[in-house]
């Protein structure tokens, strides 16, 4: 056999390899670790307020030259999740509820994992009320952890880094 052909072989073999790791890398991570509140056509919940506009006042105001950063109004439906769990360990869903809840109530990100495996963080969108602590998005993510969900925001992204910003989290 030649050498080219070899290196043809081996190229192929490595590119078939690459395209298998690649597609077992896409959906959602463990998907035993299944939700037992809400689904996709059926959330359990609605989080956050549908935005008439992507950002806030407080928001606008805030922006550099008052100007953030692009975002747009969306309705998306999926799991809350703890951020850092399932993204060091792939844990989520109901068997998952207890340890995701501690987690975000102790300050770890919460997140919204779509269907399709996308992973989005969760925020509180206004700006001066988040910066002061006047919102709260932790104790809604911890009382839906583990739950299907459809929330309302402003979706932005950054170098490949995904959110939610979700408006009428005021503490009251």
């Amino acid at each position: 056999m030649s050498v080219t052909r070899k290196m043809l072989i081996y190229w192929s073999a490595v590119v078939c390899l690459t395209a298998f790791a690649w597609a077992a890398g896409k959906g959602i991570l463990h998907p035993e670790m299944t939700v037992e509140n809400g689904s996709y056509d059926k959330p359990m919940a609605t989080i956050g307020a549908k935005p008439d506009q992507p950002w806030s006042a407080t928001t606008v105001s805030a922006g550099v030259d008052s100007k953030p950063e692009p975002g747009k109004p969306v309705s998306m439906v999926g799991e809350i999740v703890d951020f850092s769990c399932y993204l060091q360990v792939g844990k989520h869903g109901e068997k998952h509820r207890g340890c995701g809840q501690k987690c975000v109530q102790n300050g770890n990100a919460a997140g919204l994992l779509t269907k399709d495996g996308a992973l989005y963080m969760l925020m509180a969108e206004e700006h001066d009320p988040r910066r002061d602590g006047g919102v709260d998005i932790r104790s809604v993510a911890a009382d839906h952890m583990g739950h299907i969900v459809q929330v309302n925001g402003t979706e932005a992204s950054v170098n490949g880094y995904n959110a939610i910003f979700v408006q009428g989290l005021t503490k009251k």
